[in-house]
């Protein structure tokens, strides 16, 4: 495999040489074996030497699985990455893999709900304790350490009001202590936004979002370095057993072809239908870090080159207006996840802590025509404003 830098401004790009294996396929092959055979016994016992070098058992190696994990290490500009299952089988095992018992964590107060589930109701068993703290605020970052501290959870932006963290400062925070930092950066993707180039140890995506870009399958990746990498997959990964299957590791191959293209196309619609929505009567504050409104909108334009099309609005309408909307809405549908085509809206009922219990809604922004999606919003809103 080759590497050069693109010639757009989104990432660096891998070139891979006819494979003559496959007769030239462009279409990565699907590798649907469980088990690879070896010619002679000697060769069966090196490959034992190395599971994630030599197709062995594909809970190993499995070949289409590791060249998506050979283009997921490339885009973030990562020495290794593995894949696993599901978003969440890839969060769990990078913060196992951080973590032992007794240890303490600080977390971001927004991180994905499930996250901070899993630090709240099953970590405490192993005696490891979970600080949550806004992750805006570096005073309050500090204030938080104890001696105890192993593990800095990160997600930049958030889930639900985009907020942003000074990644500098947080891994130098980290490194300070002797802590790890873990970030989830499936929002801005590889082609926004390189946590590792910030000092951060592990990254950690959600593949069913944008690198899938389809909506039609399930998968996560951890990169990092070489050595945390390998800690993780003779451990967390060929212990708990979340692999990727191949047909999936396929599909998010011919994602990342046109994952560049699709997130300029993203960022451009959902900054428009963002700006729309922060003139509407109806919205109290837009939560889009790629908005010039935007508290940390500065922070985030050094952090990251370009923006995700999920983001957020607050509103005092009641929630059975804001309901009704999402009925009359036909581009929008009702639905969780988000990086396919679609768009998609989900309406929450949240203590917003400025000022009482607030509506958040939101919005992911797809492919559609921004003029279509613009039109829809408004139109649906006139006729349920008045309910």
């Amino acid at each position: 495999m080759t590497t050069r830098t693109s010639r757009s401004d989104f990432t660096t790009v891998s070139y891979d040489p006819i494979d003559t294996r496959h007769h030239g396929s462009i279409a990565v092959p699907v590798y649907q074996s469980s088990l690879f055979a070896h010619e002679t016994y000697a060769q069966f016992e090196e490959a034992f030497e190395d599971l994630f070098l030599t197709p062995v058992y594909s809970r190993g190696r499995n070949p289409t699985v590791a060249f998506l994990e050979e283009k997921l290490a490339v885009l973030e500009s990562g020495e290794a990455a593995r894949c696993f299952a599901s978003g969440m089988a890839a969060i769990t095992a990078a913060i196992m893999s951080c973590v032992n018992q007794g240890d303490h964590v600080l977390c971001v107060s927004q991180a994905y709900g499930p996250t901070r589930e899993f630090f709240t109701s099953y970590l405490t068993r192993f005696g490891i304790e979970t600080t949550y703290v806004d992750g805006t605020s570096m005073e309050a970052l500090r204030q938080a350490v104890l001696p105890n501290t192993a593990l800095l959870y990160l997600e930049s932006p958030t889930t639900m009001r985009f907020e942003v963290q000074d990644l500098s400062a947080c891994t130098e925070l980290a490194r300070s202590i002797g802590a790890r930092t873990i970030i989830d950066n499936t929002w801005a993707t590889p082609i926004f936004q390189k946590p590792l180039a910030f000092g951060v140890d592990l990254v950690v995506h959600s593949l069913t979002k944008y690198v899938s870009g389809h909506s039609d399958c399930v998968g996560g990746a951890v990169i990092g370095s070489k050595e945390l990498i390998n800690r993780l997959s003779t451990s967390e990964y060929m212990l708990f057993g979340g692999i990727m299957a191949p047909q999936i590791a396929a599909l998010l191959i011919r994602g990342l072809r046109s994952l560049p293209l699709r997130m300029q196309r993203h960022q451009e619609t959902g900054l428009q239908v963002a700006a729309h929505l922060e003139r509407q009567p109806h919205v109290i504050r837009v939560n889009h870090p790629g908005l010039p409104s935007h508290p940390q909108h500065e922070l985030a334009k050094r952090q990251m080159s370009g923006y995700g099309s999920l983001f957020s609005f607050v509103t005092d309408e009641p929630i059975a207006r804001l309901k009704a909307w999402s009925d009359r809405l036909h581009y929008f549908k009702i639905g969780v996840s988000w990086g396919g085509f679609e768009s998609l809206i989900v309406v929450n009922e949240i203590p917003d802590g400025e000022a009482g219990d607030r509506r958040i809604v939101r919005l992911y922004v797809g492919l559609e025509d921004p003029a279509d999606l613009i039109a829809d919003l408004d139109e649906a809103w006139a006729r349920v404003r008045d309910l």
